[in-house]
């Protein structure tokens, strides 16, 4: 863990971290006219003292949870700095804006995709938005290319003040949601064709999720973490079932690898079902309400885990075929 408790966001070849204080003098001798002609808030010149106020700027908001200002470094002992990348946080409108740069020695070698590309996803799987936005000058196309090949679109133009140029300049409005970076929903593995199947059905995907409730009548929600489809979003433990397995045991066997908790089938008691249909197949869900369980629900695979009462699982983003299951939840426990 780095410092101010921020564990560093680590790629192939970047290490990306908060700045510090011994960082101003690089970033005052990199920022030249060059860098700062293309990011909109940066001054030039760029004075010393301004580097100071800024990097003490971004621990301060990193420490409120307001942005997300990183240091892009290489990953040696002595790794040089090469650039920055940040996240400014609407959390009212659950909205980031994110910006970029890497020094001239630097360009040309994908960095500013693989770092802008990192922080994108980690935002959106650990940080409660649904949309990240970036605007970028229109003249500037090796990063307009960056932004695309993460997977922004463009939605907009618009017009921006440029400090460094001292006037406004054209703007192009780039976004992503959480369906561009890691897709809407995890396909079927080996789903067969259904018999007699009509022309054009899809396959069925059955999974298995259960509600394990506490004695404080709270469930147990479970957040997919970066790297998964759907990544962000919060859900009911549970998974796809083997071939030949039942809902039951494929629930006891989900909750064993998810959450190291011991589950019998008379403590899973069959509650609803969801049925949502995605592109290319059809999902069945059955949810399963679990009181008794033995050990403590930890996570084993990177998930975030959290109780919430009744009452407030409406406030969690879920996956489509989750969302129909909260308000009979939430009337069954009286929330």
């Amino acid at each position: 863990m780095d410092d101010l408790g921020f564990k560093p966001l680590v790629t192939q070849r970047l290490r990306l971290r908060p700045w510090r204080e011994a960082d101003a003098p690089a970033l005052h001798r990199l920022m030249d006219y060059a860098i700062a002609r293309t990011l909109a808030a940066v001054p030039f010149p760029y004075a010393l003292e301004q580097a100071e106020g800024w990097i003490a700027s971004t621990r301060a908001e990193i420490e409120a949870g307001s942005a997300y200002h990183l240091a892009i470094v290489g990953v040696g002992k002595e790794a040089p700095l090469i650039g920055g990348v940040g996240l400014r946080l609407d959390r009212a409108a659950r909205l980031g804006r994110l910006g970029y740069w890497v020094s001239g020695k630097f360009q040309r070698q994908g960095l500013a995709r693989e770092a802008a590309g990192r922080l994108t996803r980690w935002a959106m799987a650990n940080l409660d938005l649904d949309r990240i936005e970036a605007t970028v000058a229109t003249d500037n196309e090796p990063s307009i290319a960056v932004l695309r090949h993460i997977g922004f679109r463009q939605v907009g133009e618009s017009r921006q003040l440029f400090l460094a140029r001292g006037t406004e300049h054209r703007v192009m409005v780039f976004a992503v949601g959480r369906e561009d970076l890691f897709g809407d929903a995890p396909p079927p593995a080996a789903a067969p064709e259904p018999k007699a199947a009509a022309p054009g059905a899809k396959p069925l995907l059955l999974v298995a999720a259960c509600a394990l409730i506490d004695i404080d009548m709270r469930v147990l929600l479970a957040r997919r973490p970066e790297g998964k489809r759907l990544a962000g979003l919060w859900e009911f433990p549970g998974g796809k079932l083997d071939p030949g397995e039942t809902p039951e045991a494929a629930l006891i066997r989900e909750l064993a690898e998810e959450l190291g908790i011991d589950v019998s089938a008379h403590c899973l008691a069959p509650f609803a079902f969801a049925s949502h249909e995605y592109e290319k197949f059809h999902l069945l869900m059955p949810l399963y309400l679990c009181r008794r369980w033995r050990g403590l629900p930890r996570a084993k695979e990177g998930q975030q885990l959290t109780w919430v009462s009744p009452d407030r699982l409406a406030e969690y983003p879920m996956p489509e075929a989750d969302r129909p299951l909260v308000p009979l939840l939430r009337d069954f426990l009286g929330g």
